[in-house]
């Protein structure tokens, strides 16, 4: 079949409150578009790929805001299920002094976590270049096994499978059911995103080249174990290895930006086939973290990812 997308996503499409200004007893929440999914989905966008969602939301005025919001960016929303019978996911987004974040999720029986094996559009999943997930999508069920069921479509069709395996400890049932689920759905990984702080738990090992080497085992063909504003350490199962520094930025917001780092490195991989010539995964890293950093200066996750302009101005600057 013509692989019509460049980069399908399914999982969790949200909104973001983010707190917008304080006062004394007292939070203002400001409303952004968000889903880490979704949020991969833009930065790709927005470097020239071709992209669609399958996710679902409610049919409420976040879900239809959500909807609206991918469509003005240019995403495939074919896959997007409004339901009439669950409201859309809301996460509530806090800010420490260095722009760093942390959630609370008002999720139960929302419309990502029902979305079934049975609302899947399979159209989509035999028509991508790289079907992208995350284990958000994994802590309930059906979600579940309609995420699992759209890999294995996808892998079958011949897409390249990108795994984020973001560990969000409100949402799981415990540590443990979350370790094994999000450990078994590296089997399905070519390339694998995972944050400093979930190397650990997701490998067992604290040292990045042990653990992203037992990541390579499991049968991922590249992984980015990104370490925030000191950058990110790479390796491939070539044998390619090394550390690309992060940019000095003045953040105000993280939220989102290993999404915008993801989609960066998607764009980059598929713009050399999957097959970088020496070198090239170094300077792949090097853009991806230029926008990653970029988009933690702006308030929000969608509304936040920059424009390869921006992107290629800051990579340039002496570094």
């Amino acid at each position: 079949m013509e692989k019509r997308f460049d980069v399908v996503a399914i999982g969790e499409l949200l909104i973001d409150f983010t707190p917008l200004k304080f006062a004394p007893g007292n939070v203002a929440y400001e409303r952004n578009p968000g889903g880490a999914p979704a949020n991969v989905l833009v930065a790709a966008e927005k470097l020239g790929n071709t992209t669609a969602i399958i996710s679902k939301v409610g049919n409420d005025i976040f879900g239809r805001f959500l909807k609206s919001t991918l469509e003005a960016e240019h995403i495939d929303t074919r896959g997007l299920v409004v339901a009439d019978t669950n409201p859309t996911t809301l996460a509530f987004v806090s800010l420490d002094s260095k722009g760093d974040r942390t959630f609370e999720f008002l999720r139960k029986n929302s419309a990502d976590i029902m979305l079934s094996k049975e609302e899947l559009d399979i159209d989509l999943l035999n028509s991508c270049r790289v079907l992208h997930f995350g284990s958000v999508s994994l802590t309930d069920e059906p979600s579940r096994k309609a995420t699992l069921e759209a890999v294995s479509i996808a892998k079958r069709a011949g897409a390249y499978i990108s795994y984020d395996p973001n560990y969000r400890p409100l949402l799981w049932e415990n540590q443990d059911m979350a370790v094994r689920l999000m450990r078994d759905a590296l089997q399905y990984a070519d390339i694998v995103k995972v944050a400093d702080d979930e190397i650990g738990l997701i490998t067992g090992e604290r040292e990045y080249s042990a653990a992203a080497q037992k990541i390579l085992e499991a049968g991922a063909k590249y992984v980015f174990v990104t370490l925030g504003r000191e950058g990110c350490y790479y390796a491939s199962s070539n044998g390619e290895n090394g550390y690309v520094p992060g940019f000095e930025v003045n953040t105000v917001d993280a939220t989102g930006a290993g999404d915008c780092f993801t989609g960066c490195v998607l764009n980059g991989l598929l713009n050399c086939e999957f097959s970088p010539a020496e070198g090239k995964l170094l300077a792949i890293v090097k853009l991806a973290n230029a926008a990653g950093a970029l988009s933690t200066t702006r308030r929000g996750a969608i509304p936040a990812m920059p424009e390869r302009s921006e992107i290629e101005r800051l990579k340039n600057k002496i570094h």
